[in-house]
Order: structure tokens, then C-alpha cells, then sequence
């Protein structure tokens, strides 16, 4: 998996002309193009502030500075939840390992009481886990959780009124409970295999991923039959769209392939992506619009079926990410 040249820039989308008339109607078709053609872009003008994202990539990398006794402390196995730390080499993407470890971070809630006859995906809530020797990761991520969330609304509003279709089309989809997961993820290095894969590629099954990262690189997303390399950009989120926004627009939103390389030599990486999904029992609905003349439709594959009932697939994908989590807490799922 060798690292490429970076190739143009990803699309700029700045969140803020959306609200000045006289640049409104620029910003839209900016994002609308950025989202049918690419599936991929640079975020600027949303509001977070550089002392906010820099509070949040130093406890990234103080959490991982801790002892890994401590770490394990918080290990995602303790969770029927799939929430807390994963070891390097332990989450699977494509079957293969990614060289990378990380912690799991959802809405602090308490957890269902799941009976027989409920959906299983119901075990994705419940609550966190918090390393005891960094107290305050507790409320600053929680915080950000609740300001990304915000921005991401405001950000899907504008897409729907992009392609022409209701602003609010997703607002109840996405009231009361919407799904929302942070990971604190660090890349440590080349992985003594050689094979490079940080990350596998892969597309997010969801809504919306808005990434924070620091300045290392190795974010490639696919263009064309190769990858391009998204350098990162000061003061902005990368933003990708998932397989579920893509389904719901029939194909015209475009959920891309993206890939970390891991960085060279024992150079660390570290990054922060934010997703923001529905409720679980959220039943995703096609988009109307007249855009909808232009929509390729889906392939859907046989082997990776999309339900449209969104915890469907976040639990498929947890189980599929998180074998080992899945086998102590969840086996009938598994065998199922």
C-alpha cells in the first residue's frame, strides 16, 4: 500500500456562506457537487473554534500516553456495547487487521433492557467507558460530541436543500436519540508486517463522518481505479458521506472508498472522526426530489446487504469490526 503523491485538492465547502444571501446560492451548488461527484470534502466556516479542536487532539494523545494498564482498564471487551479501547491489531477491516488502536466513545445512556423479542441492535446503547486517570476526557469529549452533532445537523439541512429536496426531510430520523459515536484513534507507526493498512478502505455505512486530524497525512480516498492523498487542510474537517445517505438519494450522493496508510517509521498519527447517524430504529426512506431524474440507483450486494432500518447495519458492522467483543457478549448474534 504505498503512499501517492498528493493529487488536487478535495473540494472547500465554507459552512458559513450558507447563511449570507448574497453567497447562498454558490454554497449550494458548491456542496452539491462536492457531494454527487466526489463524496468527499474540506469543511471550513462551521463554527469550532482552533482552541476547541487543539484541546481535543492534546487528550487524544494524553489518553494514549497512559499506561496500558490503564488503557486495558477501559478495553472494549468489558462492553456489551462495543464501547472503550481496542488494541492495536484487534479491529478488522475487510478481514484484515488495521494497525491502528483506539477508543470507542457513544451518547452517555443507560442501557436497554433487551428482552427476546426486541431488536439486538439495541445493545449499541448504553454506557461509556473512562479511563479513571484522565478525568476530564469525560466532559470535553461528551462536549464535542454535542457541538459536532450541531454542525453535522446544520450540514445535512443544506445537502436535502442542495439536491432539491426538504430541508428537514431527516429531522425525525434524527430527533430525541440520534446515534452518535466518536474514536479517538492512534496510528502508531509501520506495522513490523510491512503491509501499511492504518485502516483498510472501506466506506462508512452511515450518514455523515466529520474527521479531525493532526498534520501527519495518510488519508487516501479512492478517484477514478486509485486512491487519491487528502493532505490535511488548517481549521477544517474532512466530511464524508456513508452508504445510507448514498441509498437514500438512490446513488446520487456518493459514499466513497477511503484508506489510511500507516505513517513511516515510528511517526504516530492521530485523528478523531465524528459520525452522525439516526435514531437505531430509524427506517431510512428514499429522498424525493427532482434530482431523483438523474439517480443511478443501487447495485445492491448479495454478500453485503444495506438494511434500511439504520441499527441493522451499525450492529452488522460492530460485529464484523469486533469479532472478539461480539463472541463474549453477543455469541447467538455470531452464529446467527
Amino acid at each position: 500500500m504505498p503512499n501517492l503523491p498528493a493529487g488536487p485538492a478535495l473540494p472547500a465547502i465554507d459552512l458559513s456562506s450558507a447563511d449570507d444571501p448574497a453567497t447562498r446560492s454558490a454554497f449550494l451548488r458548491a456542496l452539491h457537487d462536492a457531494a454527487h461527484d466526489v463524496g468527499f470534502f474540506h469543511l471550513t466556516g462551521h463554527g469550532i473554534s482552533d482552541a476547541e479542536t487543539a484541546r481535543v487532539l492534546a487528550l487524544t494523545k494524553a489518553f494514549f500516553a497512559l499506561p496500558e494498564a490503564d488503557r486495558l482498564a477501559v478495553s472494549n471487551l468489558n462492553s456489551p456495547h462495543f464501547r472503550g479501547y481496542t488494541r492495536i491489531g484487534h479491529e478488522l477491516t475487510g478481514g484484515r487487521s488495521d494497525w491502528r488502536d483506539q477508543l470507542d466513545i457513544g451518547a452517555e445512556r443507560d442501557a436497554i433492557a433487551v428482552g427476546p423479542g426486541d431488536p439486538p441492535y439495541l445493545w449499541l446503547e448504553g454506557p461509556n467507558q473512562w479511563p479513571a486517570a484522565l478525568p476530564e476526557l469525560r466532559t470535553a469529549v461528551l462536549a464535542w460530541q454535542e457541538r459536532l452533532a450541531a454542525v453535522a445537523h446544520r450540514l445535512l439541512r443544506a445537502l436535502l436543500t442542495a439536491v432539491g429536496a426538504p430541508a428537514g426531510f431527516f429531522d425525525e430520523a434524527f430527533a430525541d436519540r440520534p446515534h452518535l459515536h466518536t474514536k479517538l484513534i492512534r496510528y502508531p507507526g509501520s506495522a513490523p508486517s510491512g503491509t501499511g493498512q492504518g485502516v483498510g478502505a472501506h466506506k462508512d455505512y452511515g450518514f455523515l463522518t466529520l474527521l479531525l486530524q493532526d498534520d501527519v497525512g495518510g488519508l487516501q480516498v479512492r478517484r477514478g481505479d486509485g486512491f487519491l492523498e487528502v493532505p490535511p487542510l488548517p481549521g477544517a474537517f474532512v466530511v464524508n458521506l456513508g452508504e445510507l445517505l448514498e441509498i437514500a438519494t438512490e446513488g446520487y450522493l456518493s459514499a466513497t472508498d477511503h484508506r489510511v496508510v500507516s505513517p513511516p517509521g515510528a511517526v504516530e498519527r492521530y485523528s478523531v472522526p465524528f459520525f452522525y447517524n439516526p435514531r437505531l430504529d430509524a427506517v431510512v426512506d428514499t429522498v424525493p426530489g427532482p434530482y431523483l431524474r438523474h439517480a443511478p440507483g443501487i447495485a445492491h450486494d448479495a454478500a453485503n446487504p444495506l438494511h434500511a432500518e439504520y441499527g441493522r447495519n451499525e450492529l452488522k458492522g460492530w460485529i464484523r469490526a469486533h469479532p472478539q467483543v461480539a463472541l463474549r457478549h453477543h455469541r447467538e448474534l455470531v452464529a446467527g
